[in-house]
């Protein structure tokens, strides 16, 4: 009787918990949807939704006349796409040879990756925008990709490299005596095992595109090559007034593509590890 009270106890104390967090987690969204239908341009309501809510400031915000937001839009899903894929393939490159191989330099490299993690971006934003300035890569998005993926590096480069060194080394010694060479073995045997560390990655640095301003700011200087950061930040810093709805409105889009790319790899985050074994 004691044991199934103390396991309705657990049972009660652990779903109050997660209680606790779906709240903490979803108001904010309901909140910020809710004054994305406020009409007007305050966020003032007597509600979370409020009692006339209207659908103008999407409509406004895909309006050409009214904001460049398609145009932000646009930039921003290609910057995190190139800035995804080519990180994904640059650290799964460097942390397959760190794993893998020995040679001269490689201890000196993972220590100068551990030290550079630890300095963010923002840090060396005078030596960014003055490289940047010299090699003719301000306002460009190009620019703003090649800081994206080389701030990504260091990090998840450690990330992967702690992954793949958990993968059994006995895999590619057995494919090697199979005649597979070294990059088949890193494709058909390595990757496959390693899809739920690729999946974090993908996550991780598709996401920074859309959350980061300061990077942006520096580098972009037409609006026609802003980012949604850096325009909605616009929307509501007008000369003639602010736009708060509006940039809720935009705000509550930007989930869209993140909520799609996490469902779609959210899978490989558990079957991965099984997947290359399944193949082998």
């Amino acid at each position: 009787m004691n044991m199934k009270r103390s396991k309705i106890i657990r049972l009660t104390l652990t779903y109050l918990v997660f209680a606790i967090m779906a709240v903490i987690i979803i108001y904010p969204l309901v909140w910020v949807f809710g004054a994305s239908l406020t009409p007007g341009t305050s966020l003032t309501s007597s509600s979370i939704i409020p009692e006339n809510p209207t659908w103008d400031h999407y409509k406004e915000i895909f309006n050409p006349n009214e904001s460049l937001y398609l145009t932000w839009y646009w930039n921003t899903i290609k910057v995190s796409v190139i800035s995804m894929l080519s990180t994904v393939i640059t650290v799964s490159l460097m942390a397959y040879a760190f794993s893998r191989y020995r040679f001269v330099g490689r201890k000196n490299g993972l220590m100068t990756f551990l030290i550079l993690q630890m300095i963010p971006n923002f840090a060396a934003l005078i030596a960014i925008f003055v490289l940047a300035n010299v090699t003719g890569l301000i306002n460009t998005h190009l620019g703003l990709i090649l800081i994206y993926v080389g701030g990504a590096i260091p990090m998840n480069t450690w990330l992967m490299k702690g992954y793949l060194d958990s993968i059994p080394k006995e895999l590619d010694e057995s494919a090697r005596m199979d005649g597979a060479g070294h990059f088949r073995i890193f494709w058909q045997i390595v990757m496959p095992l390693a899809k739920p560390m690729i999946a974090v990655v993908a996550v991780n640095s598709f996401i920074i595109p859309f959350t980061d301003f300061i990077l942006a700011k520096v580098i972009l200087r037409q609006p026609e090559q802003y980012t949604l950061a850096i325009g909605l930040y616009e929307l509501v810093s007008r000369q003639y007034g602010s736009e708060f709805t509006m940039f809720a409105a935009g705000s509550i889009l930007i989930a869209i593509p993140i909520a799609i790319l996490f469902l779609s790899l959210q899978k490989y985050f558990v079957s991965g590890l099984t997947a290359g074994g399944i193949k082998g």
